[in-house]
């Protein structure tokens, strides 16, 4: 079989039909070409040059390879780069898990960010809630995880991308809703939709421990899943509801939002990116930098991606 050493050979002296104008954009000597040629010719079984002491020409075979040889050598130039891109990380692709409420957050953004970074890496996106991406992140299905602190995190690296504070969702036709702010306090008694403490776990427990800081007890009605099917439970006037303030993009008709006094200052909603430590795929790494690039410039949150550690995480 031919070496593709040969084949730029052949094409150099088809374009030059002179071996030692050939040779000098080679930056070889005559002899040596010429006993590339030989060797070609042997290994096809044809002859390529008629050759004379005044000219070179290629023969008809010649002619019929030589467009196969410059294909040969394009497909092995775009191969070499191709394999070197994807060796940076500039081209392959990634599977990210996302929650729901990321989804309608800072998620797009970071997509956006991700495809204008990175244009040839491929992003494929999983909708899963954080116990499905804890275990997705550790038998490698995902290579990266948009998720809520969670006690596994520590089997994982991790930086946090995002803090936002809980705003009050109400009915509009609540009495509360009338007003520009509310106190914890408001909700003494009153009725509430809450999150499910089983399939919504980070939520119930971030909710039911603001509200038994402020020494508050409201009325729960109803317990669900999702932030969505939340502010659908508020719309249809069964309770407020405390959500992250990125579901104010939601607008839910008939929901008001309104920001409770020193809910900043108390335990905010976080959202991490995850990996696991001996992901290998270089792709991630690019994605993992353009997410943050992101969340510095849209979400006031910054950090310097860490040389991996197992269990470590990162804030900014």
């Amino acid at each position: 079989m031919f070496e593709l050493n040969q084949l730029r050979c052949f094409t150099t002296v088809a374009e030059e039909l002179h071996f030692g104008r050939a040779a000098v954009r080679l930056h070889m000597t005559q002899p040596p070409l010429s006993r590339q040629m030989q060797l070609l010719e042997q290994r096809l079984g044809v002859t390529l040059f008629a050759r004379t002491s005044r000219s070179v020409r290629l023969t008809s075979a010649g002619r019929s390879f030589l467009a196969d040889a410059r294909q040969i050598l394009r497909l092995a130039e775009n191969a070499t780069l191709a394999v070197q891109r994807a060796a940076r990380g500039e081209s392959g692709s990634v599977t990210i898990g996302f929650t729901a409420a990321s989804g309608y957050g800072v998620m797009p953004g970071m997509i956006a960010q991700c495809r204008a970074r990175v244009p040839d890496v491929e992003v494929n996106l999983r909708e899963m809630v954080t116990t499905e991406q804890i275990e997705a992140l550790s038998v490698g299905t995902l290579d990266l995880a948009l998720l809520r602190p969670h006690a596994s995190l520590t089997e994982f690296e991790s930086i946090r991308l995002v803090r936002e504070p809980l705003m009050a969702a109400l009915p509009a036709a609540h009495p509360l809703a009338r007003r520009r702010t509310l106190a914890l306090s408001d909700f003494e008694g009153a009725a509430f939709v809450m999150y499910s403490p089983i399939e919504a776990r980070y939520f119930h427990d971030l909710v039911t421990g603001v509200f038994a800081t402020a020494g508050v007890k409201p009325e729960y009605t109803q317990y669900t899943s999702q932030i969505h099917s939340i502010l659908a439970l508020v719309a249809a006037g069964l309770g407020a509801a405390l959500v992250p303030a990125a579901a104010t993009n939601l607008h839910f008709e008939r929901v008001v939002f309104r920001e409770v006094r020193k809910m900043r200052s108390m335990r905010p909603v976080e959202l991490y990116i995850a990996w696991k430590p001996d992901n290998d795929n270089p792709a991630r790494q690019k994605v993992v930098e353009a997410c943050l690039e992101y969340t510095r410039s849209a979400v006031t949150v910054t950090a310097a991606i860490p040389t991996s550690r197992a269990g470590t995480h990162h804030d900014p």
